[in-house]
């Protein structure tokens, strides 16, 4: 069977064609998946029985399932674990904010970088996930939360411009009108710094949020947290960060997990101060959440706040991200280390 969120418009059309089918019913198809959340072919009720029937012998969809959910204790972020169809786990996880509902989209089973505070690498890198494995986390997390989804992070499992090619065509699916309809004002994407990746993305003409994934503000210490900076250093990253926002006029977000001892010092501060002073971007200060096999701890409040101070008093937009992940297991791989053991 073909899973039908990977296969193309003109390969639909043809198949619709061959069995005798107006083109329109890819149209009504669309209606049923993309505004109604309908993933059963024979609950389509405007289409023809037979019709529904062949569609559900030949096309896969969904092709993933959820096979374990985890909610806050506030019910305001829900992280899932889903099975794809090759049997490989991913997460995805919605998260409630007064101004809507946010998707975090897995973009890799697994990831190459080997960031050393992450789960996600702990078990490896199996393989890319496809624009319609990406769609389907969206279109499942809506349906079972029944709460309708208005932004994307892809800030799950994976590194997204590692996924280059199937990460680009998922942000243009979900923009499109028959499709979510979503802004692509309101679609961010995360990296941890594949530099030659931003400056393409900057080209794209595609005005999203880039979320740099920094943790230190020099290269002694990211090269041994982030060891993807042994390839891209901070000035070669910072170069490319404010291509995009002279390409783009979109604001960058800068991503500094809080790290007792590590990271966490009034020094640090300074220094990613001075290296953000006066440009267009964000700091998202972020706790760090604990995982197994590392010595590493959450930064206390003070030191928290002592950062987040400084930064303000240099005039660096900054806020400190929601403290959601050890009630979820939230740390990306967190949970599907528990239930897939790796």
């Amino acid at each position: 069977m073909k899973v039908f969120l990977e296969t193309s418009v003109d390969d639909i059309m043809s198949w619709l064609a061959l069995n005798q089918e107006k083109p329109f019913r890819l149209k009504q198809l669309n209606e049923w998946i993309f505004k109604k959340g309908e993933l059963d072919f024979n609950k389509m009720t405007n289409l023809p029985s037979k019709l529904r029937e062949k569609l559900a012998e030949y096309f896969l969809l969904p092709s993933a399932k959820v096979i374990h959910r985890k909610s806050s204790r506030d019910g305001q972020s829900i992280k899932y674990l889903l099975k794809l169809k090759d049997g490989m786990g991913i997460e995805a996880v919605l998260l409630k904010y007064r101004y809507g509902n946010t998707l975090c989209v897995s973009t890799q089973v697994g990831c190459k970088m080997g960031c050393k505070f992450c789960a996600t690498g702990l078990g490896g890198f199996s393989r890319n996930l496809t624009s319609g494995e990406m769609l389907e986390q969206l279109l499942l997390l809506q349906k079972d939360s029944q709460e309708k989804i208005n932004r994307i992070v892809l800030m799950g499992s994976g590194e997204p411009l590692d996924n280059y090619e199937e990460v680009v065509k998922f942000i243009k699916r979900v923009n499109e009108k028959d499709n979510f309809n979503i802004s692509f004002r309101k679609i961010t994407v995360s990296t941890c710094g594949i530099v030659p990746k931003i400056r393409q993305l900057a080209e794209e003409n595609l005005p999203v949020t880039l979320a740099i994934s920094l943790h230190a503000p020099e290269d002694s210490l990211r090269n041994e947290l982030l060891p993807i900076n042994k390839r891209w250093g901070l000035e070669e990253l910072l170069s490319a960060a404010w291509y995009f926002i002279e390409k783009t006029g979109r604001r960058v977000s800068f991503e500094y997990a809080l790290i007792e001892g590590v990271n966490d010092s009034p020094n640090y501060a300074l220094k990613l101060a001075t290296l953000l002073k006066g440009k267009l971007v964000h700091v998202n200060l972020i706790p760090y959440n604990k995982i197994g096999g590392q010595n590493f701890k959450t930064s206390s409040d003070e030191k928290i706040e002592k950062f987040k101070e400084i930064l303000k008093k240099a005039a660096i937009p900054v806020t400190v991200r929601r403290e959601l992940g050890d009630e979820i297991e939230g740390a990306c791989g967190q949970l599907k280390a528990k239930y897939f053991g790796v």
